[in-house]
């Protein structure tokens, strides 16, 4: 069932003390299968798996803010400036001490005399917490760096190793807290596409609907955007993987591909339309692959692997390319948490020689393409692996190339 989007005295809707301590129990795991003494994170979706806390996207891709999880320790977070401040305030599952202003370093915009200094400080606290953890002398498992605190890391004689299998690895298998709010996730896109039905017409532009998109998933709760495409006319085929500003007009396909965020659960969601009529080529294009979609969501329940999956969808060579580089992500699997890619990873480029067992609690999307001359659909569903078989929680109408006629 998916729930209400806020929370309420009167139902229990989502745990998040039991969403919290599932995902430091998983992390934990994982520290002990890789033998790892600490994990130390600046991937914001790994912060936020383990520390429960988030900050704007204006700090992904730098290193402003990371935690430090020691193995029989509790997270630190180091946060930026006076928001360490508020999260001792509002976030009571860390203890106050352990959330810590960070002195962040610019990867290259100030003088490299400067960069070092800073990164130093970093190494500096970090090699104390793991001191004082008992763990300095074990594998430190890094998500990501750079060559600043890398060198730091090893010139404070600690040993770094690379950390984010063992996080992919622990966010592999959704908890049930977590797989709610992914369908609730989802259902903000199924929303969206039903405003999308009475928006998209001729002459409106591709950019126009990502922004209306755009805006309609913040104004309902989303709190971050990944992506969004939006393909339409001829630019259809080959798949261009974006978005341009080029107008629609009648009889064209348009598919679009929403990467959206909800309490921090992504989605991957493509749906294909027709622009007020559609010709019988565009709806055979559409129905292979719509075929191989549903064969691919078919085979999928617990003790099958990811290269039964993949046999299902066809060949390079069928989709007219040349090897399996040039057509990748035509037809593809991925798994969805708090990162729109995580495991597991399904394609017949790697897939079939290297298959990982599907397990209950997996959550990924199953896409697939297909084109001709000027047209190209792409259709996507996201998938619950459940105890007897799966679940689809994209609930927008697929069955057949829907028709938008805003007369």
């Amino acid at each position: 069932m998916t729930l209400g989007t806020m929370a309420s005295d009167v139902e229990q809707r989502i745990d998040f003390e039991a969403l919290r301590r599932y995902r430091l129990s998983r992390t934990r795991e994982q520290m002990d299968k890789y033998d790892l003494g600490a994990l130390l994170c600046f991937d914001q979706d790994n912060i936020r798996y383990i520390t429960g806390t988030h900050l704007s996207e204006w700090t992904r891709g730098k290193y402003f803010r990371w935690c430090l999880l020691p193995r029989a320790g509790e997270p630190v977070l180091f946060e930026v400036g006076t928001a360490a401040l508020v999260k001792r305030e509002l976030c009571p599952w860390l203890k106050p001490e352990n959330i810590r202003p960070s002195m962040p370093w610019m990867r290259g915009a100030n003088a490299h005399a400067v960069n070092v200094a800073l990164s130093r400080n970093a190494v500096a606290e970090i090699k104390a917490i793991l001191e004082e953890n008992k763990v300095a002398d074990m594998p430190v498992g890094i998500d990501e760096t750079e060559m600043y605190l890398l060198d730091g890391l090893r010139e404070a004689g600690l040993k770094v190793c690379n950390g984010y299998d063992a996080m992919f690895d622990a966010r592999l298998i959704k908890s049930p807290e977590e797989l709610k709010i992914i369908e609730l996730s989802a259902s903000l896109v199924d929303g969206v596409y039903a405003h999308l039905a009475h928006f998209i017409r001729p002459g409106i532009r591709e950019n126009e609907i990502v922004a209306r998109i755009s805006s309609w998933l913040i104004e309902h709760g989303a709190d971050r955007i990944s992506g969004i495409n939006c393909v339409s006319g001829p630019r259809s085929n080959p798949h261009p993987h974006d978005y341009s500003d080029r107008m629609i007009r009648p009889g064209e396909l348009v598919f679009i591909d929403i990467m959206s965020h909800y309490l921090g659960y992504a989605t991957c969601y493509y749906r294909t339309f027709a622009v007020t009529r559609s010709s019988q080529r565009q709806r055979d294009v559409y129905q292979r692959a719509l075929d191989w979609l549903q064969a691919s969501i078919e085979v999928v329940r617990p003790g099958v692997t990811t290269a039964d999956i993949a046999a299902a969808w066809p060949s390079a060579k069928e989709l007219g390319y040349a090897d399996e580089k040039e057509a990748f992500a035509l037809a593809l699997g991925h798994g969805i948490g708090l990162s729109h890619h995580e495991k597991p990873w399904i394609s017949r480029a790697y897939s079939l020689d290297h298959p990982v067992p599907v397990e209950e609690g997996m959550h990924f999307a199953l896409e697939t393409f297909y084109g001709e001359e000027d047209d190209g659909a792409r259709i996507e569903s996201q998938i619950i692996v459940t105890q007897d078989g799966h679940k689809v929680i994209t609930k927008w109408p697929c069955e057949e190339l829907m028709v938008l006629d805003p007369r």
